[in-house]
Formats: structure tokens, sequence, C-alpha cells
């Protein structure tokens, strides 16, 4: 060894590896992939979704001090999984009273907003008789109203035999619904083929059919649930209910679609073009989204038990359906088609020109 060179101390050697053969790895790498090592074991670990359930219930309740090590498991998962706050809602007596009688009370305020729209058009323009405008605001007041009903008295509506009948009452309000809100598809296909200089005959017995046969099925439907007490019908109503509320939304897609372009490719010195538009292209896109969203959530509620959305004890979902398919659709579909029809001008009295 050169004078004046110190020997190499242990702790400042290489290290040989003898996993890798022919390798030197200084210490501070070596201690830097040990490291690495532990923490991906460790991060493998906790990827494990059982466990990730574990963690996020103890972080809920306070942190690890309850963790107890047993092994490669742990006992009371399902406890822990299951002791969640949507389970807690379900089965509070509590809330289960705030959100029916909230429904109750917000169905009863658009039934009641119905009622006086209703009211002032037909004051505004007697003379007409029942037109489209009117027996729209008056099957709001209707469907509205029975959906107050149902849910003010929603502990005998679930609990009701036999199970068809319950069913019934639910369905019935979702069949009105359904028939409500065609009726403006039907409205606009009119104004749509009578601009395009095409006959309208045909459309209202069409309309008249197809509720027709959608009534004539659901009530066949109702007879097989009471005849077979089983799952099975109850899974075939909301089947065919997501069809129709799919076949609801292609109506509109369709003829709203159709009365959007068309007012567009007028004038823009039109009057009123601008408003139409925004009639017309908002009552479309919350139509369209309400009746998606009803088909989507039915089909799951079809096979799902666990998303029945028609049960008592799921009163935190039951509020989110009903007030994305119903409650919330109606209210700004009225607010929308606010605006009341103009005076008819008297036969006797010749305006200024």
């Amino acid at each position: 060894m050169p004078r004046g060179r110190r020997a190499p101390s242990p702790r400042s050697s290489y290290l040989q590896c003898p996993s890798i053969q022919g390798t030197k790895i200084h210490r501070p790498c070596h201690l830097l992939l040990r490291r690495s090592i532990v923490s991906s074991f460790l991060l493998l670990y906790l990827y494990d979704s059982e466990k990730l359930h574990i963690m996020g219930s103890l972080l809920r309740r306070g942190g690890f001090a309850s963790l107890q090590w047993e092994g490669p498991s742990f006992n009371g998962t399902e406890a822990a999984f299951s002791d969640s706050w949507w389970d807690r809602i379900d089965e509070s007596k509590v809330w289960q009273h705030g959100v029916y009688y909230a429904l109750c009370s917000s169905y009863s305020l658009i039934s009641i907003v119905a009622l006086v729209q209703l009211v002032r058009i037909h004051l505004r323009v007697p003379e007409y008789g029942w037109t489209t405008q009117k027996v729209f605001h008056l099957m709001n007041f209707i469907v509205n109203g029975l959906r107050s009903v149902t849910f003010g008295f929603y502990k005998s509506v679930f609990h009701v035999k036999p199970k068809a009948l319950g069913i019934m009452l639910l369905d019935v309000p979702a069949l009105l619904f359904f028939s409500t809100y065609t009726l403006l598809v039907l409205f606009w296909a009119e104004i749509y083929q009578q601009a395009r200089s095409l006959p309208t005959s045909k459309l209202r017995p069409i309309y008249y059919a197809v509720n027709g046969v959608v009534y004539f099925i659901q009530v066949c439907i109702w007879i097989f649930t009471r005849l077979r007490h089983n799952e099975v019908a109850s899974a075939i109503s909301r089947i065919f209910f997501s069809v129709v509320s799919l076949c609801a939304a292609l109506g509109f897609v369709i003829y709203g679609g159709r009365m959007f372009v068309m007012l567009r490719r007028f004038p823009i010195e039109s009057r009123g073009r601008q408003k139409k538009l925004y009639e017309v292209g908002c009552v479309t896109g919350i139509c369209c989204a309400c009746f998606l969203i009803r088909c989507l959530a039915v089909s799951i509620s079809a096979f799902d038990k666990n998303a029945d959305i028609d049960a008592l004890d799921h009163p935190l979902l039951n509020l989110i359906y009903y007030t994305l398919v119903e409650v919330l659709p109606s209210a700004l579909v009225l607010l929308i088609l606010r605006k009341l029809p103009p005076k008819r001008i008297s036969d006797r009295y010749n305006p200024i020109r």
C-alpha cells in the first residue's frame, strides 16, 4: 500500500450483492434499494381492496387505535364495511320521515304552481277551450298531486297488500308523467308538420294509440304480478318502463331537434326567434335527460336489489332519483313555459296600423 493513504474502512467498502453476481452496490444505494423493496411490498399489501375498506373505516372512526393484527387477515371486515353512512341513513326513521315528507312538499308545491298557471291561462283566453297548453298544465297538476299523496302516506303505500296494488300506486303517476311530457312532443310535431306543409291529422291518433298500448301492457303486467307473486314480474315491469322512457327520450330528440333546427333557419329579425330557440332547446335537453336517467335507473334496479328505487328503506336513493327524473324537470319546464298566451283581439275592434 502506498505511503500516506489510509486503509479503506469496512463502512466505506463495497458490498457484494449475493443475488446479483458480478455487481457491486455501494452501501447508500444498497439501503435505498432495500427501502424501495419494502415500500413496494407495503404498497402491494395496502392495494388489496379489502384492507383499503378496513383502513377507511378505521380512519372514519378516529384512527388506527382499534386495529388488531391477527395474521394475514382481519376479523370484522364485513361489519366495518357495512357500517357506512349510507346504511345508517337507510335505517334511520328520522331520515325516512324527512326525505319522504320533503318529496311530498316538493310535489305539492309544483302541483299548486301548475294549477295556478292553468287558471291564469284560462282567464287570459277563456274562449279557446282546452288547448294543448291547458291540458299540459292540468296533467302536471294531477301527476304531482298524486305523487304528493303517495309520499305523504308513504308507510301505507310501501306496506300495502297485495304487492301488485303497491306497485300500481307507484307506477300510475309515472305513466301519467310519460303521457304529460309526450304531449309536448305531439305539440312540437304538429307545429313542425304545419310549417313543412305536411298533414297533421294522424299525429293525435298516433299519440292516443301509443299511450293506449303502453297502459294496456302495464295493466297486463300488474295482473301478472298479482297472479305470480314473484320478483320476475317486478323485473319485467321495470324493464318495460325502461323501454318506454327510452322511447320518450328519442321522441324529444327527434322532434325537439327538428324544431330547434327549423327555428335556427328563420331570419335573424324574426320576432321571438331567440326566445323560442331557448325554450325549445332547454325543454328538449331537460326532458331528454330526465327520461334517460329514468331509463338507466330503472334498468339497474330491475337486476340489483340494492338499487331498488321504490323501497321504504332506500330514502336517500329515492330522494336523488325522484328529484332528478320528476321534481327538478317539472319545476324547470313550468318555469320556462310560464309565459301566458296573447289576448285575443275582438272582431269589433280594428287596431291602428
